[in-house]
């Protein structure tokens, strides 16, 4: 239960004033389509986050846990850094789906953005922490829908509501606080503990 809650927890947050964000609030002007949109964006989701999860399991057990401490406190708290860079829809997602249906188009376009995004590379690391790798996905992809759903949903009237920058300044405490503990040896898959 550890693993789903804090990969939800994290990912909402990181997520916030995030390119795939952005993502969405363009998919929902573009298209008008709430539903696909939602359902695209959910299965890239689970696609691109089992993936990442499975990095991050793969690479745990290539390195060992001792290496794999520092790979994740380093990671962590690069990640804490990373949250203070606003992030902007550079706008090759969106010209790579055009031609398809909106779930379709969404699906791909937010495969293609989660690539290398903070998102993904939390969830690498959550899944080379925390067991069972099912919990961190599904939590990271619960976290995905809670901060990007009402965007498709609601738009620009809920971006300019949320104060952005104290929402990453509270995931970038969190990340560094995880990146913290984990050099100091803390975390089930670092103990042992799982």
């Amino acid at each position: 239960m550890e693993a789903f809650l804090l990969s939800t927890g994290i990912v909402a947050l990181a997520e916030m004033g995030d390119k795939t964000q952005l993502l969405s609030l363009v998919l929902a002007a573009r298209f008008k389509k709430p539903w696909p949109i939602v359902a695209g964006i959910l299965v890239a989701t689970l696609l691109n986050h089992a993936l990442a999860g499975a990095a991050g399991a793969w690479v745990m057990a290539a390195v060992g846990p001792v290496a794999m401490r520092w790979v994740l406190g380093l990671s962590f708290i690069a990640m804490a850094a990373w949250m203070l860079i606003p992030d902007k829809l550079d706008g090759d997602e969106v010209k790579a789906s055009r031609g398809l249906g909106v779930f379709a188009a969404t699906a791909w376009a937010f495969f293609l953005a989660e690539m290398g995004d903070k998102t993904q590379i939390a969830t690498i690391a959550l899944g080379a922490q925390y067991e069972p790798l099912f919990a961190v996905v599904i939590g990271t992809t619960l976290g995905m829908m809670i901060a990007n759903a009402p965007v498709v949903f609601f738009g620009e009237a809920i971006t300019r509501r949320v104060p952005i920058k104290l929402v990453h300044a509270v995931a970038a405490l969190i990340f560094a606080v995880l990146g913290v503990l984990a050099l100091l040896g803390a975390g089930p898959a670092l103990t042992g503990a799982q």
